[in-house]
């Protein structure tokens, strides 16, 4: 092969240089197709990689002798491979770690891991719903969030949009100029506004009620029963159930009054009737709507608390249910701060949908009684919330030295709520919900107290989890999402006073140390 003397020289001198050249630009147009998509550009550079290396070769074994029989060579061509074969391996490990990302969450209570219920809402979507948020730049955050989401199911997607780059979609939402960091569900023509991003952070139990909220094909009714004494629904007022309404609604329930004195019977679109701490008897009309409306394939909650009678004797005898009146008595260490021992602490929990995934947390009732129920018929019975041995049921509060006494008291442990369930007793009629149809069965919760599930004791520990899981088991809505906690992080630190944390700076900069010096000097004068 004839070469021209300067080419020669010029690869003698610059040969080696543009051999490795050609091996890094091959490296850098494979990993820029992966990665970006094979185009002009990647092909270039790979090619020229190809030829760069090729020529050097070519070269290299023309103007060396003996070239490819040489130890050096060999050797090189070895480590070339070797290097070649590095790279290829930690590009397909990047690769594939990029195409299929997995999380292992090792934190104590799962803190970054989304919830079992958030998890069956989104993969159970029947239909598209997108999330869209309009900011001008984007949350860190908030997309960790959305992602997260997004991999349970293809039917969630999300978007960020630029408010003054897309006018007109912001248009479609009814924004007006300058409104940042506003939240919007979509699925289909509906679109609901859930909270503004940048003055509070969205949560997940927000953002999976939203979703649960627009998915759904109807709002469940939860009527409450007014007129003997029954807490009110107003915010205004002590002793009221706001918190609970509210919450309600979040999870698409609509809450409204009951008064069966003027409308004789339940209304038919019913889903939950609630009598919540009734403090005089109800008419012998009351009690006979709510009978017949249990008759048909109702739910109710009755909420009834000691030192009362609703005179709900017929209708609970009609379900094997019976309560006891004596006061249930904490006699444990674990009381409520200043509630007294009046104020029952449970953390053991029957094995049904309302308090299945409580665990051993706690719930607290101030001023309860007992409830008693049994099988009978076709008649399922399961307990909800059982109390400790160290629990009685009390016969006599007035008394200042309270003491279990075993000729008038109950001893525990004791059960405060049960939840019952039958076939219907008479056709449901074809304005009921369809829920209510595919489900032909009655549900009865029966607890005794009522004060649980106030505002100021709604949102304290378990509390307001037992009322809401329990609507939502007797709304019969299967699919419904019952409760999302917001993770607690564990406080795992130690707190030190100034004479410990003295002691531990002194056996960190001294006694350590002169132990390790010490040991130093006595094992070099041993082997000396």
């Amino acid at each position: 092969m004839n070469v021209p003397t300067p080419v020669l020289k010029f690869l003698r001198q610059y040969g080696r240089s543009l051999f490795w050249l050609g091996p890094i630009l091959v490296v850098v147009g494979l990993s820029a197709g992966v990665v970006a998509g094979w185009g002009a550009v990647p092909v270039g550079i790979a090619i020229a990689g190809g030829v760069l290396t090729g020529i050097g070769l070519l070269f290299a074994s023309s103007a060396t002798p003996g070239f490819w029989g040489r130890r050096s060579t060999q050797s090189s061509t070895n480590a070339l491979v070797a290097t070649l074969s590095v790279l290829v391996i930690l590009g397909l490990v990047n690769f594939l770690g990029a195409r299929y990302v997995q999380r292992i969450d090792l934190t104590e209570n799962q803190q970054f891991t989304l919830a079992p219920e958030t998890q069956q809402v989104v993969r159970n979507l029947q239909r598209p719903v997108k999330v869209v948020v309009f900011d001008k730049q984007p949350n860190a955050t908030l997309r960790t969030l959305l992602e997260q989401y997004r991999k349970l199911g293809d039917k969630f997607s999300f978007e960020f949009v630029d408010p003054d780059a897309k006018p007109s979609q912001a248009a479609a939402f009814n924004l007006q100029n300058g409104e940042y960091g506003l939240l919007f569900l979509q699925s289909g023509d509906r679109k609901q506004f859930l909270q503004n991003v940048q003055t509070e952070k969205l949560s997940e139990s927000r953002l999976t009620n939203g979703l649960q909220q627009i998915s759904a094909d109807r709002q469940s009714k939860v009527y409450f029963l007014q007129g003997h004494g029954e807490h009110p629904l107003e915010q205004a007022q002590q002793g009221g159930y706001a918190q609970a309404v509210a919450f309600l609604q979040e999870k698409n329930f609509t809450s409204e009054p009951l008064n069966l004195v003027e409308q004789k019977t339940v209304p038919q679109d019913a889903s939950v009737v609630v009598v919540a701490g009734a403090k005089q008897a109800l008419f012998e009309g009351e009690v006979k709507a709510l009978t017949e409306y249990l008759d048909r394939g109702g739910s109710t909650m009755l909420l009834i608390d000691p030192n009362t009678d609703p005179k709900l004797d017929s209708l609970l005898k009609d379900w094997n249910v019976s309560l006891d009146s004596r006061v249930v008595i904490n006699a444990s260490q674990q009381q409520i701060a200043g509630l007294g021992a009046a104020a029952v602490v449970v953390n053991q929990y029957g094995e049904h949908p309302i308090t299945k995934e409580f665990g051993n947390r706690y719930s607290f009732f101030p001023l309860a009684r007992a409830v008693d129920a049994k099988p009978a018929g076709e008649i399922k019975v399961i307990p909800l919330l059982s109390t400790t041995q160290q629990t009685w049921a009390e016969s006599d509060v007035k008394d200042s030295n309270l003491q279990f006494n075993p000729d008038r008291d109950r001893p525990g442990p004791l059960t405060l709520g049960f939840a019952l369930s039958r076939p219907v007793k008479t056709a449901a009629p074809a304005s009921q919900p369809e829920t209510q149809k595919s489900k032909p069965e009655a549900r009865l919760v029966v607890i005794g107290n009522s004060a649980f599930a106030v505002d100021g004791f709604f949102d304290k520990y378990l509390n307001g989890d037992v009322f809401l899981n329990a609507i939502s088991w007797l709304s019969k809505r299967d699919d419904q999402v019952l409760s999302i906690r917001p993770k607690e992080i564990k406080n795992r630190r130690i707190n030190l006073n100034n004479q410990q944390a003295s002691l531990v700076s002194w056996t960190a900069i001294g006694v350590l140390p002169f132990l390790a010096f010490t040991t130093a000097i006595y094992l070099w004068w041993r082997r000396r």
